[in-house]
């Protein structure tokens, strides 16, 4: 009996070892990784293969077979899926000035309300139309970190008025934006050089959609749909809310006789990075794709697992994806999905992928890889995608439809990138 009893003590203690080394290895990682050695062996899943073995071999399979399942599993393992769109949206020009910018540009003010209470959440749009005579004018469309006030010293610009925290990149350390912050984020916003080379440019605060803090959706457009209770697992996170907030915007800029609809490109540094890769993918009326130092959860692939992994940013910032994003903490290689099929997402539509030589919590190679492996959809199409096997030397922009280059500096949007991105529309927009 002794024996018995012993050997079943045994049992105990091992299956209890067994759940505490499973039960440790699946806990947040909030390490860095910056050491290649240290990587992983890692096998990317099957861009042109579906589930039941099907090989896709034409742009119509991709389209109606292999899309489809990877745009679902996007949406409901990583970024979540976002609700219908309001019935009581609104949009009100809220202000108009024709010579605006020394001339330079006419200037509009659009106010966009989530719902038809005077409370409600709202967002205000900043456009630039380049001056009269280069109308309906292509356009980028990029959401700001800190009111739409700091991308440019105009005293024209109205002050956002929505709640303001010390945000990435803005300047801003009190918690309301004021006059003082004016200009404060203009090194990443190049307007003139924008508007002298014919495009219109349109941004809102990031915040006016969904407030970037964790407070259990209680707040921004979240508070329409989950007054009582916090999104389900597979539903939308903040940078989902934050693409479908650039999705409504682009409803807008559908009405707007000033612009051309069929050529607006969508355009974010890091966190807005990440959405914009994601509003792309969701949303196909964006004519061109860029991504701006996105990292983790962006272009970057996940199962390299270095600079920041899936298990640190869901440690640090839960609120940007869908719960069921936490579940491959530390088991990346068991998602059906990496962020090259996200990349492939946008095709046949150009799309441009940037990083920068200091910005290594981003993972340039991880963010290179993953445009150069999404390749073989573009090549479906008959267009030319990354064909380079290696990272490029710094500051030099190699690709076809699918764009690339590694900026020497840190992370930031700065002036070399943004003309890399001019050309690219230039190329693909004239």
């Amino acid at each position: 009996m002794d024996i018995k009893w012993s050997v079943l003590r045994s049992v105990r203690v091992l299956l209890a070892l067994v759940f505490i080394v499973f039960w440790i290895g699946a806990m947040p990682t909030n390490a860095a990784n910056y050491d290649e050695s240290k990587i992983p062996r890692y096998v990317l899943p099957e861009l042109l293969k579906d589930q039941d073995g099907t090989v896709i071999e034409s742009a119509e399979q991709w389209e109606r077979i292999r899309r489809p399942v990877i745009l679902r599993d996007f949406q409901q393992r990583v970024y979540g899926e976002a609700p219908s769109d309001p019935e009581s949206i609104r949009y009100r020009v809220d202000r108009v000035i024709q010579r605006a910018l020394n001339g330079q540009a006419t200037q509009k003010e659009i106010v966009i309300s989530f719902s038809d209470r005077p409370d409600g959440p709202q967002m205000t749009v900043l456009l630039f139309v380049p001056a009269p005579g280069n109308q309906p004018a292509p356009a980028f469309l990029g959401l700001n970190f800190g009111g739409n006030h700091t991308i440019h010293s105009s005293p024209d610009i109205s002050v956002t008025s929505s709640w303001v925290r010390n945000d990435e990149g803005a300047g801003i350390k009190d918690n309301r934006a004021s006059s003082a912050h004016r200009g404060r984020a203009a090194g990443r916003w190049p307007v003139e050089q924008i508007l002298q080379r014919g495009y219109a440019l349109v941004t809102a605060y990031y915040g006016d959609i969904d407030p970037d803090f964790d407070d259990g959706f209680k707040n921004g457009v979240h508070s329409l749909y989950h007054a009582e209770k916090k999104p389900d697992r597979h539903e939308w996170g903040s940078i989902s809310a934050w693409a479908w907030g650039m999705s409504r915007i682009m409803d807008y800029l559908e009405q707007d006789s000033d612009i051309d609809e069929a050529r607006v490109a969508v355009i974010g540094h890091s966190r807005l990075g990440k959405t914009s890769l994601w509003a792309g993918a969701r949303d196909r009326r964006f004519a061109m794709v860029i991504s701006n130092n996105s990292g983790c959860g962006g272009a970057a692939l996940s199962r390299r697992q270095f600079g920041e992994t899936i298990g640190r940013i869901n440690t640090s910032f839960p609120h940007w994806f869908c719960d069921n994003f936490s579940w491959y903490i530390s088991r990346e290689g068991l998602m059906p999905i990496d962020q090259h099929m996200l990349v492939a997402l946008a095709a046949p539509r150009p799309i441009y992928v940037a990083s920068a030589t200091e910005d290594r919590w981003a993972d340039p190679k991880g963010e290179f890889l993953a445009a150069r492996e999404a390749t073989p959809v573009y090549r479906l199409y008959g267009l030319e995608g990354i064909e380079a096997e290696e990272l490029p030397e710094p500051d030099q922009s190699i690709g076809g439809h699918i764009g690339y280059h590694i900026r020497t500096g840190a992370h930031d949007l700065k002036l070399f990138d943004w003309e890399r991105y001019l050309d690219f529309a230039d190329r693909h927009f004239r």
